[in-house]
C-alpha cells in the first residue's frame, strides 16, 4: 500500500534516510515516539543555553553569565518529557547537569562570543524544492566584521574523524543553501562547533559544492517518494543500531514494524512555517531571492 511522503526535509531527515530508510520510515512517515535520549536531550539543553547567552548584549557573555544561562534552561529542562523520561537518579542527574557545564564552558576555547554578531537564533528557514519543503534550524546566523553571512552549527557529540567531515558538512551546507535562496546571499562560512573536544570544522561554502547539495537532496527526495510508492524501506543493520529507538521493531533484530506505536499516539506532522524569517529579513539580511 502506497505511503505518504513527508512534507518536509531537514538535514536530519536527509541523514536518516541515508543511514537506515526503515527508520526514516519510523520516524518521518509513520510519526512513531522515541524514547529519551541521554545525548540528544543534553544537547537540547546546552543549545538552550547558548540562545540564552547570546540574547545577553555582547560584553555580558562571559563564562559567569553562561553559567548563569544553563541554570536558567536547567530550570526549564527538568519538566520536559525528554528530561523525565530519562528517570535519572540523584547522582546521574548531578553528572548530567555537571557534564553539560563541562560542554559549555569548552565553548569557550572555540571563540568569543563578545565578537558574534547573531541576527538569528534558533531560527527556522524553509524553501521549496522540487514538490518538497526543505526546512532547518539554524544554531546561529550572524553578520562577520565584513558584514557577510556566517552559519553556526553546535555539536554536543564527538568530533568526527578526517574522513567523515565533509559529510558532516552537508548540514550546515544545506543551512546556507536555504539562506541563499532566501536572502539571495550566499554564507561567507559554515562552521561545525563541535564542544566535547573542543574542535571547529570550517568551511566556505562554493556555487558548485551548493549545486552539488542540490543535487544530492534531490535525489534523496525522489528515492524516498520511490520507497513511498513501493512501501519499500529496507533496514540497513550497522554501529548505529545500538543507539536506534526502533531496534525493537525492526526485523534485522526480531522485531516486527506492526508492534510499533501507531500514529494516533505519535508527534503531530511539522507545522507551517511561521515568522522567523520575516525576523532575519528585518534585522537587515535582505530580501528574499526570487
Amino acid at each position: 500500500m502506497p505511503l505518504t511522503p513527508p512534507r518536509t526535509l531537514s538535514p536530519s531527515k536527509v541523514s536518516a534516510f541515508t543511514d537506515c530508510a526503515l527508520a526514516f520510515r519510523f520516524s518521518a512517515i509513520d510519526k512513531v515516539p522515541e524514547p529519551p535520549s541521554m545525548p540528544a536531550t543534553k544537547g537540547t539543553l546546552v543549545h538552550a543555553a547558548l540562545e540564552r547567552l547570546f540574547a545577553l548584549p555582547p560584553e555580558q557573555r562571559t563564562r559567569e553569565a553562561a553559567g548563569s544561562c544553563l541554570d536558567g534552561a536547567a530550570a526549564q529542562i527538568r519538566t520536559d518529557p525528554d528530561f523525565t523520561g530519562l528517570a535519572l537518579d540523584d547522582a546521574a542527574e548531578a553528572d548530567f547537569f555537571a557534564d553539560a557545564a563541562v560542554l559549555l564552558d569548552h565553548y569557550f576555547d572555540l571563540e568569543d562570543p563578545t565578537t558574534i554578531n547573531p541576527i538569528g537564533l534558533e531560527l527556522m528557514l524553509e524553501v521549496p524544492l522540487a514538490g518538497v519543503a526543505l526546512r532547518g534550524i539554524i544554531d546561529r546566523l550572524e553578520l562577520d566584521a565584513d558584514g557577510e553571512l556566517v552559519v553556526t552549527d553546535y555539536k554536543t557529540g564527538r568530533a568526527p574523524s578526517e574522513r567523515q567531515e565533509q559529510h558532516r558538512l552537508d548540514g550546515v551546507r544545506f543551512y546556507a543553501f536555504l539562506c541563499e535562496q532566501l536572502f539571495g546571499k550566499r554564507p561567507a562560512r559554515v562552521q561545525l562547533l563541535y564542544l566535547r573536544d573542543p574542535v571547529a570544522i570550517i568551511a566556505e561554502p562554493t556555487e558548485q559544492s551548493l549545486r552539488g547539495l542540490r543535487t544530492k537532496v534531490g535525489a534523496i527526495w525522489q528515492a524516498i517518494e520511490k520507497a513511498c510508492a513501493a512501501d519499500d524501506f529496507r533496514p540497513r543493520p550497522g554501529p548505529l543500531c545500538n543507539w536506534c529507538g526502533f531496534k525493537p521493531y525492526c526485523p534485522a533484530h526480531g522485531g516486527d514494524p506492526a508492534t510499533a506505536p501507531s500514529a494516533a499516539v505519535a508527534m503531530p506532522v511539522d507545522p507551517p512555517l511561521a515568522t522567523p524569517v520575516a525576523v532575519a529579513v528585518g534585522l537587515g539580511v535582505g530580501s528574499p531571492a526570487a
